[in-house]
């Protein structure tokens, strides 16, 4: 097979468009946010300053760091215009958030060159048409595409060779691996393994032991490159999620039951928009030190009235604390809900006197609540988001995170 897929992913992209919108930051170090860093150019981060970092840290390691407020529109429009531009050499392209996607150009090569052609002359329009960089990763499959646009970065292009590919992909730490995360890359260094080639080289068992069967067999394999995904047009979310980064704020129900409404609030809102509910709910709790723990729980019936989502939501994080009491401070909190499927009508249920008719979305207080939220839906769809909402979210003062930077995250649905 030849290299044909490339991963387009525009650098520190939010940062980028700012310098872009106002010339006299370019070459400066600043950050989008305030309380909390949404995200950093490249100048910030050679400091050392991350995404999701408290603005006060970040300010310690970087004195003259600038705070700007951030260009929603401006974000989604420069997105939506790159992704275009992939458009114009294949029509096999997956857009996978605001600022990436994937393209196939087998078979487009007659009419605009190689892949490594095709690649440069992207990245050139980009530059030449909107004033942004980005990177192109070129390779024979999508997990080794989306490597090599992270090895090309910033604003590279890195086309790796078939021939050459393992062993390219083997001196590479092993982080940049999709689903290898913090959690996942300190277990592996208790192992003794940093680079990909010495997670290729584990025996079978001991990756097994060590992460579990399914992401022992998933990451082994994608460790010799073998990455069967092909590139979905038609790409549809499996799941629907919202997180707040938090700074550092303590663990009580203060903070957290008002947060973890917002974001039911807002993952509630966009299922019941598109007739569909989740009958899996996972909740993330990232503590001061930025290591995380999730929970999640499979309920017999979908749901997606914010209250139901909530409450599962609260009772999942209150186990996640209760599991460490070490912990008096959390950084970021997130609900997703999976298993979707469609729901274009409310099936309603006889009363039997369960203990969780409640949260049962047919039940006659499930119904009651998913009827007051569609009243809230048709509202804000009227009169706008913050037209109406729930006491305890609006009470909370300032959001760290301005709802305009959660709803480009939360674009994909």
């Amino acid at each position: 097979m030849d290299a044909t897929i490339l991963h387009a992913d525009l650098d520190a992209f939010y940062a980028s468009v700012e310098q872009l919108l106002d010339p006299h930051l370019r070459g400066k170090p600043i950050a989008v946010g305030g309380g909390v860093v949404l995200a950093a150019s490249y100048e910030a981060k050679a400091f050392g300053v991350r995404g999701g970092m408290p603005g006060r840290q970040a300010k310690e390691l970087c004195p003259q760091l600038i705070f700007v407020p951030g260009h929603y529109k401006d974000y989604s429009r420069l997105g939506d215009a790159a992704i275009r531009i992939l458009d114009d050499y294949t029509p096999l392209v997956e857009r996978i958030s605001i600022d990436e996607a994937f393209a196939d150009v087998a078979g487009t090569e007659h009419l605009f060159g190689t892949p490594a052609v095709i690649a440069q002359t992207v990245r050139r329009r980009v530059r030449d048409e909107l004033g942004l960089p980005i990177s192109v990763g070129v390779a024979r499959t999508k997990h080794l595409a989306k490597i090599a646009s992270q090895v090309a970065k910033p604003d590279g292009l890195c086309v790796v060779d078939p021939a050459t590919e393992l062993s390219f992909l083997h001196d590479l730490p092993v982080e940049l691996m999709w689903g290898v995360g913090p959690a996942t890359k300190a277990r592996l260094g208790t192992m003794g393994v940093s680079t990909i080639g010495q997670l290729a080289a584990m025996p079978g068992r001991s990756l097994e032991t060590l992460l579990g069967p399914a992401a022992s067999e998933k990451l082994h394999a994608l460790a010799f490159n073998r990455d069967p995904r092909q590139i979905d047009t038609g790409r549809r979310a499996h799941s629907a999620g919202a997180q707040s980064a938090l700074g550092r704020k303590p663990a009580t129900d203060a903070v957290i039951g008002p947060t973890l409404r917002h974001l039911a609030d807002r993952i509630g809102s966009r299922l019941r928009a598109k007739a569909i509910a989740g009958r899996r709910i996972t909740v993330r709790v990232r503590w001061s030190d930025l290591s995380a723990v999730t929970h999640a729980v499979m309920l017999d019936a979908a749901v997606s009235a914010t209250s139901i989502i909530t409450e599962i939501a609260r009772e999942l994080v209150r186990e996640v604390l209760a599991a460490h009491p070490e912990e008096a401070t959390i950084s970021l909190l997130a609900i997703s809900v999976s298993a979707l499927e469609q729901q274009p009508a409310l099936q309603l249920e006889l009363s039997l006197g369960l203990g969780d008719e409640a949260r049962r979305p047919g039940s006659r207080r499930g119904a009651s609540r998913f009827s007051a939220d569609r009243a809230m839906d048709k509202v804000r769809d009227r009169f706008g988001w913050e037209a109406i909402g729930y006491g305890s979210v609006v009470l909370e003062g300032r959001r760290l995170i301005p709802d305009a930077f959660r709803e480009l995250a939360e674009k994909e649905l």
